[in-house]
């Protein structure tokens, strides 16, 4: 049995998986799936302040505390115990790809030349860790959620707004990875 869970899961099995949580979370206590709050929910908690932002019933949301707490337990859980030793296998022309900018440490799921405390005081580590975090946390809370509150749980709600955000989410990505990514790594 922990061999099957220590392979890849097929997107026919792992894909049903998640998009069940949509339902389950709304039939079991009427929640909308979504991770990007969470953090407000955490400054809520922990920042005694007067910034109206952080004013709310945060405790009503706890639930969503709990939850991210499970995924982040579960990602160590996993890391620890069904984390697969061998090098990541990639494509042989993304490897040739990756080596023109220098990228040759495949081994791990975030390359040591990108992702690491060495590359942070680089400008291409720079861009790529807090320019690029930053990018994302903006962009999540002006869309109004992340991809997967949108993505899933809003399109499945039928949600106009979610479906534009979506788009705008693939079509960034493309652009991202087709021409803004292939000019940052050959900084």
């Amino acid at each position: 049995m922990l061999e099957i869970l220590k392979e890849p899961w097929p997107w026919y099995v792992s894909g049903p998986l998640i998009g069940l949580t949509v339902p389950i979370l709304l039939i079991v206590g009427n929640k909308s799936f979504g991770i990007s709050s969470s953090l407000r929910h955490i400054c809520a908690s922990c920042i005694p302040s007067n910034i109206t932002f952080f004013k709310y019933d945060w405790k009503k949301e706890s639930w969503n505390l709990f939850f991210v707490f499970g995924i982040f337990l579960g990602g160590i859980i996993a890391a620890y115990f069904l984390s697969n030793p061998n090098a990541i296998e990639i494509n042989a022309k993304l490897s040739e790809q990756l080596a023109s900018y220098g990228i040759t440490d495949h081994s791990g799921l975030m390359p040591k030349q990108l992702f690491s405390w060495e590359s942070l005081v680089t400008l291409r580590g720079f861009i790529m860790i807090v320019v690029g975090g930053f990018l994302v946390g903006f962009g999540t809370r002006y869309a109004g959620g992340c991809t997967s509150g949108h993505a899933i749980m809003g399109l499945s709600n039928l949600q106009w707004p979610s479906l534009v955000a979506t788009i705008c989410f693939m079509i960034g990505g493309f652009i991202t990875a087709n021409w803004i990514l292939p000019y940052i790594l050959s900084l």
